[in-house]
């Protein structure tokens, strides 16, 4: 078993999980940006992500063997890559294409009740009472901070309602995948493991998008895109897939609870909004300021539980 600087620190742990949710906070806009399809741009990111992990894991000697995994849970890793990556990312991506960014976001966001419930399934490890309230609370937040308290911008019908429905299958499948891959990177540690199903996932979406939408997507074609293009497709791999899921992943792997360490990722649109804040010259309104106290308030009191008794 791994006892990395990860495992032995929950802070360190915690902080990675953290970075992984900073580089997903902007996902949909850098995605909205590259112009690409959903289905086809769910290819570009994981065929040049899942090649990024894999240099990354190169340039570790622990992490250059990518074969000794397979020998023990290869086909566990296999069928989780396709169910977190393949089908995962290839529905949060095509949602795009037909709901809206705040949509997307909202329903993408409640990943860590996801986590928890199918962490309560696999392991039995039960919802605390303070978990219930500072998650249903943090949810709240996140709803009122990315609608500004507007009902209307997270209601829809028609092709809304199938964006909606697919970005909460996006949620339910890749919390699915990191609770269930945890006992192998404990084993076999994080960026082997991220980067080996990473890749098998984006093989899986390179099959399923040319089979299914006869689009075969050619990397070698990746230069020849316009420029803006081409810097939002390296932005969305290298940045928002091969570093934040390295941190993500492996950080989640490795806090003691990780239904709450997933908790974390309730800040995510608190950091998108703050982001637009620095770079796009926005303000905020005040039910969006409400919403970041709230939220900000349930994240780090269920951080200040988990450091203090992190095995509740």
């Amino acid at each position: 078993m791994k006892t990395g600087l990860w495992h032995q620190h929950a802070s360190v742990a915690y902080l990675a999980v953290l970075l992984g949710v900073v580089g997903h906070a902007s996902s949909e806009f850098v995605a909205v940006l590259t112009q690409v399809k959903g289905p086809e741009l769910s290819v570009w990111r994981f065929l040049l992500g899942g090649l990024g992990l894999i240099g990354l894991a190169l340039l570790f000697p622990a992490s250059r063997n990518l074969i000794e995994p397979f020998r023990k849970a290869g086909l566990r890793m296999v069928y989780l890559s396709a169910l977190g990556v393949t089908i995962g990312y290839l529905l949060f991506h095509w949602s795009l294409d037909y709901a809206t960014v705040p949509q997307v976001a909202t329903l993408v966001t409640t990943i860590p009740i996801f986590v928890g419930l199918v962490n309560l399934w696999l392991t039995k490890q039960a919802f605390s009472k303070t978990k219930l309230v500072t998650g249903l609370c943090a949810l709240v937040g996140v709803a009122l901070l990315i609608t500004d308290g507007y009902l209307d911008k997270l209601t829809g019908s028609g092709q809304s309602l199938v964006g909606v429905l697919m970005a909460l299958g996006c949620a339910a499948t890749v919390a699915a995948y990191t609770v269930a891959i945890r006992p192998v990177i404990v084993e076999f540690g994080a960026l082997r493991i991220t980067a080996i199903t990473m890749s098998i996932g984006a093989v899986g979406l390179w099959l399923v998008v040319g089979l299914a939408w006869q689009i075969w997507v050619n990397p070698l074609t990746l230069f020849d895109r316009p420029p803006q293009q081409l810097g939002s497709l390296l932005t969305l791999a290298l940045w928002n897939t091969t570093i934040t899921q390295f941190f993500w992943i492996g950080g989640l792997a490795a806090v003691p609870d990780i239904t709450r360490g997933s908790y974390l990722f309730f800040l995510k649109p608190v950091i998108a909004a703050l982001l637009a804040i620095f770079f796009l010259n926005q303000s905020l309104t005040t039910w969006q300021i409400m919403a970041i106290l709230v939220i900000c308030a349930s994240v780090f009191f269920e951080a200040s539980v988990a450091l203090r008794k992190p095995s509740q």
